[in-house]
């Protein structure tokens, strides 16, 4: 199958150090050609892929200098795309609702895989817009403020299955891996690694808007002995730091859509201890895998419990669930599906009462 990626512009596929969409990108591309498909990937020229490139603007735009117009760039990613519609058998996008009005007009059987949050307002709005536009959800709660958008299914993300080695000794240290802002939770993960008396080791990178919120609310709290900053860290020493941990903590206050975070510690045979928030309850197996808990007393309750999980069964469970090889092939059905033009799958959970008639069967 010829099948055409559209990554986002605003980091390299795969990205040099923080973006979950493009590293995704990435893994889902080397994938499809290791099953024999023929992939070109629409990104940032600085990217690296198995496929074939197709270089739409010069860098990244997060990291390139001077800044570049993000408008202009996404102006030349969907040029790329126009000229090129019938090279390929389905295009895939992964740019959010920017490429809607031109593939739906192009003629080409196209999928978008929704990354981020979806319950913002006006979106029901464009979905009515373009019912015929085919979905993919990376979870079942992602789609819930959208239930009427066309469904094909839920495809969670996965990755190589060697890409992190794992340990099965116990940790000696707390986790946080992510961005610095206040609905990821690292306010909480300061209180809890307090309370648990474990020193808390934090990863992440610092958005350019959330400055103040780390001036105020975090730098005070980072004394370098017990709360450490690490910054922003590579897959390479990810792994360390991954593996070296008891736990992951994953404190959201949003409604997550997925959560790589927590299958990368995973991979390294490391729980994670979440908040029951968006996606938690489906990517972590309770008892298994991690605790998935309501509050910071019960996750400083699961940090004593640690023991009680076999670091040799997380990593067993991701290898069941969450490799790059099973999100492939589970994208190579939907992509036939589209192609063939299949029947949308729709999901009525979460719907408010009484409007469960409105919604298309399963």
């Amino acid at each position: 199958m010829r099948i055409a990626q559209i990554a986002p512009l605003a980091e390299s596929v795969p990205p040099k150090l923080y973006g979950g969409t493009e590293r995704v990108v990435a893994w889902l591309v080397d994938e499809l050609v290791s099953l024999g498909h023929e992939v070109t990937l629409f990104a940032s020229g600085d990217s690296r892929t198995r496929g074939k490139l197709h270089p739409v603007w010069p860098r990244a735009l997060r990291l390139g200098r001077p800044a570049a117009d993000p408008a202009a760039a996404c102006t030349a990613l969907l040029e790329a795309i126009a000229q090129r519609v019938e090279d390929f058998d389905v295009v895939h996008s992964h740019i959010d609702w920017l490429h809607l009005p031109l593939l739906s007009r192009l003629g080409v059987p196209f999928l978008t895989t929704m990354h981020g949050r979806l319950d913002l307002p006006g979106l029901a709005d464009v979905v009515r817009q373009f019912s015929g536009a085919s979905f993919v959800s990376i979870s079942d709660n992602q789609r819930l403020p959208l239930a009427r958008a066309n469904w094909r299914g839920t495809v969670h993300h996965g990755l190589p299955a060697d890409l992190f080695r794992p340990s099965y000794e116990q940790g000696s240290y707390l986790a946080f891996l992510g961005r610095l802002t206040a609905e990821k939770g690292p306010e909480s993960a300061i209180r809890i690694a307090r309370a648990a008396g474990m020193q808390l080791r934090i990863a992440a990178k610092l958005p350019r808007g959330e400055r103040r919120y780390f001036k105020e609310r975090l730098e005070p709290q980072i004394d370098g002995t017990q709360i450490r900053l690490i910054g922003e860290v590579n897959d390479k020493a990810k792994q360390t730091f991954l593996a070296g941990a008891a736990a992951l903590l994953f404190p959201i206050d949003w409604p997550e859509p997925f959560g790589l975070v927590m299958i990368e510690a995973m991979a390294c045979g490391t729980p994670v201890i979440a908040f029951r928030s968006g996606s938690v309850p489906e990517v972590i197996d309770e008892g298994v895998t991690g605790f998935v808990v309501d509050d910071e007393e019960q996750a400083v309750q699961a940090v004593k419990r640690l023991r009680e999980l076999d670091r040799k069964r997380v990593r067993d469970r991701f290898e069941e669930r969450f490799t790059a090889g099973r999100m492939a092939a589970d994208y190579v059905s939907h992509y036939q599906s589209v192609v063939n033009g299949g029947s949308a799958e729709y999901r009525r959970q979460g719907l408010p009462a009484g409007e469960e008639s409105a919604a298309p069967a399963t």
